[in-house]
């Protein structure tokens, strides 16, 4: 598991201590170790917020951690072939087998080491991947039908051949447009409208960046007729 920690600044009331990078691709591998440039507990727990404004002492900070999505079809195929990338049929790539089991390995550590109680919110990008993987580590147990509250995810959402996750017992989800990958030229990074998202994960709220979501792809557009025109 690839794991770095590192002090955030914020232009706001709330100072981010530490931010945890984790790609689920490697989570099988020793537990992480954290990195030489990570600040100590005890220069952080030293600062004079009177004399600093910007700064402020642990127990009122949050941590942030950062989580790479698990392995993708693109991610095979890109593999095996670099020119792959281009191929349309890798449009907004879905995890593979091997990637849902990542993310299961994920949840697992997530739930024994208590993480996942102390996480107050899961910000995902607007990509099928992942938002696969968001939900998978962090969502609610399998959902059942009769429940009167939507499924984070529905059955099989995505070609995942994986059953419906619950929205019980775990944080809200918010899809923000601009965590996701850099638009161009190919086709795995860019995504199905957010109309067709709402059915699959009624529960991720996608209100919050609808605009957002809605001017990139409009920027995507451009770019992509910018690209034709210079070919």
């Amino acid at each position: 598991m690839n794991i770095a920690s590192c002090n955030i600044q914020l232009p706001s009331s709330s100072y981010y201590s530490s931010c945890w990078c984790i790609s689920p691709s490697t989570f099988s591998k020793p537990k992480p170790k954290q990195l030489s440039f990570n600040r100590t507990t005890a220069s952080l727990l030293d600062m004079d917020a009177t004399t600093n404004p910007g700064l402020y002492p642990l127990q009122r900070c949050k941590t942030l951690h950062l989580v790479r999505h698990a392995q993708g079809i693109h991610n095979v195929a890109g593999e095996k072939d670099h020119a792959a990338y281009l191929s349309e049929e890798l449009f907004d790539a879905h995890l593979t087998p091997l990637g849902w089991q990542q993310v299961d390995n994920l949840r697992k550590h997530v739930q024994e080491t208590g993480l996942s109680k102390k996480i107050d919110l899961v910000i995902v990008s607007p990509l099928l991947r992942t938002m696969q993987t968001a939900v998978g580590a962090f969502g609610g147990e399998g959902y059942r039908d009769g429940i009167d509250i939507p499924p984070l995810m529905v059955e099989n959402a995505g070609e995942s051949h994986h059953p419906a996750i619950s929205s019980l017992n775990c944080p809200p989800f918010v899809a923000v447009e601009l965590c996701r990958e850099h638009l161009g030229v190919h086709p795995c990074d860019r995504r199905k409208s957010i109309n067709e998202y709402r059915p699959l994960f009624p529960a991720i709220d996608f209100s919050l960046k609808a605009m957002r979501i809605f001017c990139g792809k409009l920027i995507l557009e451009k770019r992509m007729k910018k690209l034709q025109l210079e070919e």
